[in-house]
C-alpha cells in the first residue's frame, strides 16, 4: 500500500467506530513487543512477561536508545534523565535520537514568531506525528489512548520503537522535506485567537466523538480526553466561547460543510488561516453527505492545516497530491 493510500485508509476508518475486540493495555501490540525484544531495544521483565501496561522507565528507554544508536554507525544515544517518561518527553527524546531536534525547534520557533503561543512540546509533537510515531486505537479501545503528559506505557513505547525499526532513510528525509516548508503568515487578531486554541491541543489523541481534554465533553460522554476531527473544530470555535462559533451549527464534518450556500464555498488556492477545510469524495459543486465529506481540518496557512486524525491533533501539509485530490471545499468562519 502506498503512503497516500495508507493515510486515506486511516482517515476513512475514523468515519465510523471500529468493531469491538479484546485489546488490553498490556497486549494490544504483541507483534511490536516481540519485535523490539528481538532487536534488543526492550526486554521482558522476569516473572511478568513484557508488562506492556507498565510505565516505561528512564533506564529502559536509555537501553532502547543505545540499541538504536548501535544500528547507525557514528550515532550516540541521547542521555535520559531519571523520573517518569511522559508521551511528550518520549517523543522529544526519540525525535532527538533520530536527528530531527533542529527541525522540531524550527517548527516551534515559527509558531511562536507567528504569535500562536505554542506549548513547549509543539515542535517535537509535530515532527513525531509527521513520522507516524503514534498509534490510533480503534474506537472501542479509546480508553487506551494517552494524553501528551501521561506516562508512556511499555506497550506504547514498543509500538513507536518498532515503527522506527522499520524506517528507511525515506521517512526521515520526507519529514524534513515537508516541515522545512512550515512557514506561517501574519494573522489577524481573530485568526490568532482561534489558532492559539488549536495549537494548544497539539498531541492530544483522536477520540471518537471527542471534543474535550477530559472524559466529559459537551456533546456526550467520551472514553478519554481527546478529539475527533469535527469535535476539534467545535473546541476551537464553539466550546472555547469564540463568537464566530455561533455560525457553526452542525457537529459532523458533513453538517459543517453543508450548512453554507454553494456560492460561499472556497477553493484550495483561495483559503485563508482559520478556514475550515473539508475532505472526501465530494466534488466542489456536490452535495455534502456523511459518506462524501469525511474529514475536516483548520487552515494554519495555504500550505498547512491542524486537525485531529490518525495521529491525534497534529499538523498536516496541504500540498501533497493525494490530499489535494481529496479536498472538497473550504468554509470561512472568521
Amino acid at each position: 500500500m502506498t503512503r497516500a493510500a495508507a493515510t486515506l485508509a486511516a482517515i476513512a476508518a475514523l468515519a465510523a467506530p471500529a468493531a469491538a475486540h479484546a485489546a488490553t493495555p498490556a497486549n494490544w501490540d504483541k507483534s511490536q513487543q516481540k519485535q523490539v525484544v528481538r532487536a534488543g531495544l526492550l526486554q521482558s521483565i522476569p516473572g511478568r512477561g513484557f508488562a506492556g501496561d507498565q510505565p516505561l522507565s528512564g533506564t529502559q528507554l536509555q537501553t532502547a536508545l543505545q540499541a538504536l544508536a548501535a544500528r547507525t554507525p557514528g550515532t550516540l544515544p541521547v542521555a535520559v534523565s531519571g523520573g517518569a517518561i511522559s508521551v511528550a518527553t518520549f517523543d522529544r527524546i526519540l525525535v532527538t535520537q533520530l536527528g530531527l531536534a533542529d527541525l522540531a525547534a524550527n517548527v516551534r520557533a515559527e509558531a511562536k514568531r507567528a504569535g500562536l503561543r505554542p506549548p513547549s512540546r509543539f515542535g517535537t509533537e509535530v515532527v513525531a506525528r509527521q513520522l507516524g510515531l503514534r498509534f490510533n486505537h480503534p474506537a472501542p479501545d479509546d480508553a487506551l489512548e494517552l494524553n501528551p503528559n501521561d506516562p508512556i506505557t511499555r506497550a506504547e513505547a514498543a509500538w513507536s520503537l518498532a515503527r522506527v525499526l522499520d524506517f528507511s532513510e525515506w521517512e526521515l528525509g520526507y519529514a524534513r522535506q515537508v516541515l522545512d516548508q512550515f512557514k506561517l503568515p501574519s494573522y489577524s487578531s481573530a485568526q490568532r485567537k482561534a489558532l492559539r486554541v488549536a495549537v494548544s491541543k497539539i498531541g492530544m489523541p483522536y477520540i471518537w466523538g471527542g471534543e474535550s481534554d477530559t472524559t466529559g465533553g459537551a456533546y456526550g460522554a467520551q472514553a478519554h480526553g481527546g478529539y475527533d476531527c469535527s469535535g476539534f473544530v467545535w473546541r476551537v470555535f464553539k466550546l472555547s466561547g469564540n463568537p464566530a462559533g455561533r455560525r457553526i451549527r452542525g457537529r459532523t464534518a458533513a453538517q459543517m460543510a453543508g450548512e453554507i450556500r454553494k456560492g460561499q464555498r472556497i477553493r484550495l488556492d483561495a483559503i485563508a488561516p482559520a478556514d475550515l477545510l473539508f475532505f472526501g469524495r465530494a466534488g466542489f459543486h456536490s452535495r455534502a453527505t456523511e459518506s462524501s465529506i469525511i474529514h475536516v481540518g483548520i487552515a494554519l496557512s495555504p500550505q498547512f492545516m491542524i486537525t485531529s486524525s490518525a495521529q491525534g491533533v497534529y499538523v498536516a501539509p496541504l500540498f501533497e497530491e493525494w490530499r489535494q485530490r481529496e479536498f472538497a471545499w473550504a468554509r470561512r468562519v472568521l
